[in-house]
């Protein structure tokens, strides 16, 4: 079986070609970024890509964007994706989209031989594979529309209003609040959807995408 790693540490990429080379597998490939990925993915013939979530030049979410990306590209690429933190966008919607020959674990899992080759020779075979904690956060996330219907009727005029590209103090003034209060309800808004703060991402468009998803 052929494997393509993508990982930004050139150690775990190494560590990680021997573990699979005793299990009678081949890495056929390495990648250090989203980009050498995509290369790689077009040059190699590769069965298994495993692929790190965080990846430069963000260390957020470059590796999960890359394989959606490779995902719609080649719906039957088999792909693992590991991680060293929970990370719920992405593995969600590709667990949700393409569940066959997808696979997602923690890389605390990985120090566990037996199970990195079992997730591989599964995801390789159409299989899912899931880290239970994984499961379990997934699980915790609210659907959509249930998340939106969560928020009070000020925190959606609040919303409404962002959605047309109001300030903080705009919105302020149109509904007769205190700029504090809208913060407050802003911020609300953010928890009640699950929008937790991220260093690439712009929550107040992420609320209004979530709500305009909610009127269709």
């Amino acid at each position: 079986m052929r494997i393509l790693v993508a990982d930004d540490s050139v150690l775990f990429r190494e560590g990680l070609a021997r573990l699979l080379g005793d299990a009678g597998m081949t890495c056929c490939c390495m990648a250090g970024d989203a980009d050498q990925l995509h290369t790689a993915v077009d040059a190699h013939p590769h069965d298994v890509a495993i692929i790190d979530i965080c990846m430069p030049p963000d260390f957020v979410h470059e590796g999960a964007k890359a394989a959606t990306s490779l995902r719609r590209r080649q719906p039957t690429l088999p792909i693992l994706l590991l991680s060293q933190s929970l990370e719920g966008r992405y593995a969600a919607a590709l667990a949700a989209e393409h569940p066959h020959s997808f696979g997602y674990l923690l890389k605390d899992r990985v120090v566990d031989v037996g199970v990195l080759v079992d997730a591989v020779r599964r995801v390789h075979a159409g299989g899912t594979v899931l880290d239970p904690d994984v499961v379990r956060y997934l699980l915790g996330r609210q659907p959509t529309r249930q998340r939106v219907s969560s928020l009070s009727d000020r925190e959606r005029d609040v919303l409404g209003l962002m959605a047309q590209g109001r300030t903080n103090s705009a919105i302020a003034r149109t509904l007769q609040l205190s700029e504090k209060a809208v913060e407050n309800r802003v911020a609300g808004i953010f928890v009640k959807l699950d929008l937790l703060a991220e260093p690439d991402d712009n929550r107040r468009v992420l609320a209004v995408v979530t709500w305009l998803q909610e009127q269709r």
